[in-house]
């Protein structure tokens, strides 16, 4: 047998995410050189085998099927059989890969992947259709209005829940916490995702929410810094980096934000099989905020990019990470087009932290978890104050006269940080932890 001929030059589009429905897939380019693979022997009794099994449906099935329809569904089985996030795209599927770089989109606003035969929610996209219907991650959606998802393809589940926007979807729901499944019914929306979200929590206390990584989202980042330093009068004492949900998206984003914080290293490496994936990102020097204090908040819902960023501010001591153990998508899809128009998708190498932790399947553990909660209200809350010795009969005044006017400021704190602490537990406590370390001077 001849030696196999020289791959040919390809363009290929790395991708930092798995599949999404109503996410915002944005592509990195990057190129595939020609290699020679030498030399390779078929295994001849498995091609037999093969041929013979394809004859025997094109002869003996009840139903005729022609053969490009038997030899894609044989290349759709080879990849699903390889991991979650392989795949063959069609040239309609590849169209709409590339369409939902728009950043403008119809769906429901979820990423999503297979578990088990069922479609997993990874995390809803903040301000989405299913963001506003309570969707979770880790849900599992068992059935798409009538029909069960059970032997289902992914693709064909996401195109069972894409539809016109205003068209409503009913998606059944199997969730850990509930003891039977439940539905939600969620009207089909076109998706403007903003990537980057600020506010001044407390004076000088930043807070920045990264819902996912697009091409734009360094931009963003930049000038949300800008305007939280601006409003602390020239002096961010620290800040609140939140990636809880944030499903990934493109690698680049994901280099960028991590080396906005860090003054010099390794970012993130790429390791596979063949030289051309392998590639290892490093930080440039500059620090947005001048080395105040991070604090960033992640959950199971945070994956992929989101991941690379929180593993590479961790192993350089340059944040805490708080929260709970994150999603755990450490590898590299990278989509290689074909000559028929179609695509493939494969995952072609694993993403690694700079002390060299695979995230693949393990994820980062944070340094202080926390878990959701629900506080409730206090009954007795303002039914009766603490006493203090200057209600106590006779106690003396202070020496410096009139009562100091801190205490209107520190009772302003706390109400503040009790409704805080009521609508986002977790941003309450990644607040608390940031101030002590400012307090503390830590850098």
């Amino acid at each position: 047998m001849s030696a196999s001929p020289k791959r040919p030059v390809r363009t290929s589009l790395i991708l930092a995410l798995g599949v999404a429905m109503g996410a915002a897939v944005t592509l990195t380019q990057g190129v595939f050189a020609t290699r020679d693979n030498g030399a390779r022997a078929l295994p001849l009794d498995e091609m037999r085998t093969f041929v013979e099994i394809l004859n025997l449906v094109k002869s003996d099935y009840v139903e005729a099927v022609n053969d490009d329809t038997l030899l894609e569904n044989a290349v759709r089985g080879m990849l699903d059989g390889l991991d979650p996030h392989s795949a063959y795209l069609s040239a309609e599927e590849f169209r709409e890969v590339t369409i939902s770089t728009s950043g403008k989109f119809g769906g429901l606003g979820i990423e999503v992947q297979m578990q088990d035969g069922f479609v997993r929610v990874v995390a809803p996209i903040d301000d989405t259709p299913a963001d506003r219907a309570g969707l979770k991650a880790g849900d599992l959606i068992i059935r798409i209005d009538s029909k069960p998802v059970k032997g289902m393809s992914l693709i064909d589940a996401v195109k069972l829940m894409r539809g016109e926007p205003g068209s409503e979807i009913t998606l059944t729901i199997l969730r850990e916490s509930e003891p039977q499944p439940f539905k939600v019914t969620i009207e089909r929306d076109i998706i403007r995702v903003k990537s980057v979200k600020s506010k001044m929590l407390d004076p000088g206390y930043g807070y920045v929410r990264i819902t996912q990584f697009s091409s734009q989202t360094t931009k963003n980042l930049e000038q949300a810094l800008k305007d939280l330093n601006k409003e602390a009068g020239g002096n961010v004492r620290g800040l609140i980096l939140d990636l809880r949900n944030n499903p990934g998206g493109v690698l680049n984003g994901a280099v960028e934000v991590s080396d906005a914080f860090l003054e010099s290293g390794v970012v993130v490496s790429i390791k596979g099989r063949i030289d051309e994936v392998n590639k290892t990102f490093n930080a440039t020097a500059g620090d947005s905020i001048d080395g105040a204090p991070i604090v960033v908040l992640v959950n199971g819902g945070s994956a992929s990019a989101s991941e690379i960023v929180a593993g590479a501010l961790q192993d350089h001591r340059r944040a805490v990470i708080m929260g709970e153990k994150t999603f755990g998508k450490g590898s590299v899809q990278t989509i290689l087009p074909l000559q028929n128009s179609a695509a493939l998708k494969l995952t072609t190498a694993r993403y690694y932290t700079p002390n060299g932790r695979s995230i693949q399947a393990q994820g980062i553990t944070p340094d202080i978890g926390v878990r959701p909660v629900q506080l409730s209200e206090a009954e007795e809350e303002d039914k009766y104050s603490p006493i203090k010795e200057s209600d106590l009969s006779g106690s003396l005044i202070n020496e410096n006269g009139e009562e100091s006017t801190s205490d209107e400021k520190t009772d302003n704190t706390e109400e503040n940080g009790l409704k805080l602490a009521k609508t986002d537990y977790a941003l309450y406590e990644a607040l608390n932890l940031l101030k002590g370390l400012v307090i503390l001077g830590k850098k």
